[in-house]
């Protein structure tokens, strides 16, 4: 009983993952290449920098897409 109880949870963990998906998206920048990039989670490290307005978190790729190309670090290069 206990061992269907634990699969049955197991099941529903791996269903409602994707529920869990990244629902956020930012435009950074490379500090050497200076080449942006769309990223689903805040670059932690120094190599990297956010370049949306004000720090624009985006809902989908496609928003973040939008918005890099009226960032001007992004569309001088």
């Amino acid at each position: 009983m206990k061992l269907k109880i634990a699969t049955a949870a197991l099941m529903v963990a791996a269903m409602s993952l994707p529920a869990f998906a990244a629902d956020e998206f930012y435009v950074v920048q490379d500090v050497k290449t200076k080449k942006c990039t769309i990223v689903d989670k805040k670059p932690t490290d120094t190599s990297m920098t956010v370049v949306s307005p004000s720090g624009t978190i985006y809902k989908s790729r496609t928003e973040a897409e939008s918005g890099m190309k009226t960032v001007k670090v992004c569309t001088s290069n």
